[in-house]
């Protein structure tokens, strides 16, 4: 399928990027959490963050900045410090909020500031070095270099991706709203919740820091 545009062993990828979609990460987490403590409204705010953060990444990718990223190691640590960075302010922010006096203040704040769901998905998910690496190492297997418009193959694969991306996420989105009268009804748990995402981002930051 799709062998006339220079796509080789189509169904395998479509399988191989379910799998990628489904590894947990802090994009996956943020989308999950706003669907939780927002609905479902602000959950495809982050989702849609995502979506557009992946594409510009994968055009990257074939666009030959991923090259440039590998073999300069000053930007890769740049950006890669950058990233982590950030996934620890998100973690730390997220934990003191939860904890401290000021959880009230900041949930009657996000429904005044809707858009900064938006903003912090999207810097979540260009703040990922290892992204657009990993996209150059994964769709070059599925792409026949020597095809008239490999272009056009890496055009479908990378719509494959987004589209496997926007079914599994839209699942977590309505997912976790179900969830929220639950929640919203039971603090301790909304707080359990919120401490495990802050922490599993603290985690993603460590990871991050230290990758080689």
């Amino acid at each position: 399928m799709f062998a006339e545009y220079g796509v080789l062993n189509f169904w395998t990828y479509v399988a191989g990027a379910i799998f990628l979609v489904l590894i947990p990460g802090p994009n996956t987490l943020f989308v999950l959490k706003n669907s939780l403590s927002r609905g479902v409204k602000s959950g495809y705010q982050a989702a849609l963050a995502v979506f557009i953060g992946d594409a510009v990444l994968m055009f990257l990718a074939y666009a030959g900045v991923a090259t440039l990223i590998n073999t300069t190691p000053v930007l890769f640590n740049v950006v890669r410090y950058l990233g982590a960075g950030y996934l620890l302010w998100l973690g730390i922010k997220m934990l003191y909020t939860t904890f401290s006096h000021r959880e009230q203040v900041v949930i009657e704040q996000r429904k005044k500031d809707r858009g900064a769901v938006f903003k912090r998905a999207l810097v979540l998910s260009l703040t990922n070095p290892k992204a657009i690496l990993f996209y150059v190492s994964f769709f070059v297997q599925f792409i026949d270099v020597k095809s008239a418009h490999p272009g056009v193959a890496f055009f479908i694969l990378a719509t494959v991706l987004e589209i496997a991306s926007f079914c599994y996420l839209s699942l977590l989105i309505f997912g976790g709203a179900s969830l929220t009268r639950i929640i919203g009804t039971r603090q301790h748990l909304a707080k359990v919740g919120n401490s495990m995402v802050g922490l599993l981002f603290l985690g993603f930051a460590a990871r991050l820091a230290t990758m080689q």
